[in-house]
């Protein structure tokens, strides 16, 4: 359990760090006659961009530890809060200040995940039933059908479904590495979470693409949070048997809805991830 703790508040750091390093790369000054594809290459290309992009490979990486450890609603928790991390990072990399209730929502998110790691307990069953894994599969490919339909509409409810469903996207890739078969190389090719984990990640990445284009960042980010945590939570606790520690559920609970609270408040600093 010890290790998969560590692993999840890596991978938030990892992930917070990368956030600020890529918007750090794509602000570099534009050159003469520079525009469109030339200046997103050269940022893509930049120090500061690639650094982050090695970050995002190693915090999804301890996620995959993470995830194999805990129960999912430890590690969603922990790893959404990376907003906390790009939030106190952001201010000295892009110069951005923090208003007072940022710095409360921090505190949140820091005090939230001690208790949850306190009233944690260990994670319930890796495997799954095969029409658990069909079901993996044909979720994000709903997704992928209603982002098509939702992304003709307008407006600020067109930008929260949007997000919302990119909140499937990334809540079934965590489903989808809790129970992946990695006995072999034969089971991974072969089993249906492992074109799960492909389908619903590039779906995820789409939906929040879209959703940045339609609205609000802080409503965006709220909703895919929101979605991308408390789904995988519920069916860990309902159909993975993820357990707090006997006798500290109270404390487990308690945890879990400051760090989201406080997540959800620093829901402006997703400009930074865009």
């Amino acid at each position: 359990m010890f290790v998969g703790l560590v692993a999840a508040v890596v991978a938030a750091v990892c992930f917070g760090l990368a956030s600020v390093f890529q918007a750090h790369g794509a602000r570099a000054p534009v050159r003469a006659g520079e525009e469109g594809l030339l200046l997103a290459g050269r940022a893509l290309r930049s120090g500061p961009f690639l650094l982050g992009t090695v970050l995002d490979v190693a915090g999804f990486a301890f996620s995959v530890v993470a995830l194999r450890r805990l129960p999912l609603f430890v590690v969603q928790a922990v790893t959404n809060a990376s907003l906390a991390v790009t939030a106190v990072a952001a201010v000295g990399l892009l110069g951005i200040r923090l208003r007072a209730r940022d710095g409360v929502a921090v505190a949140a998110v820091v005090t939230g995940l001690v208790l949850l790691a306190a009233g944690a307990g260990r994670e319930g069953t890796t495997s799954a039933s095969e029409s658990f894994r069909v079901a993996l599969v044909l979720a994000p490919l709903v997704a992928l059908g209603l982002t098509a339909a939702v992304a003709r509409w307008q407006g600020a409810g067109a930008a929260v479904a949007l997000g919302a469903l990119a909140g499937v996207g990334f809540g079934v890739t965590s489903l989808a590495v809790r129970v992946l078969d990695t006995s072999s190389a034969g089971s991974l090719l072969t089993d249906p979470a492992m074109y799960a984990l492909a389908i619903a990640g590039l779906g995820g990445y789409l939906s929040y693409a879209l959703a940045m284009h339609h609205g609000s960042v802080n409503a965006v980010t709220a909703a895919g949070t929101l979605v991308e945590i408390s789904g995988p939570s519920l069916v860990g606790i309902l159909l993975l048997d993820d357990r707090a520690r006997p006798g500290y559920g109270w404390l487990a609970l308690a945890g879990f809805v400051v760090a989201i609270a406080g997540t959800l408040a620093l829901s402006r600093f997703g400009e930074v991830r865009r």
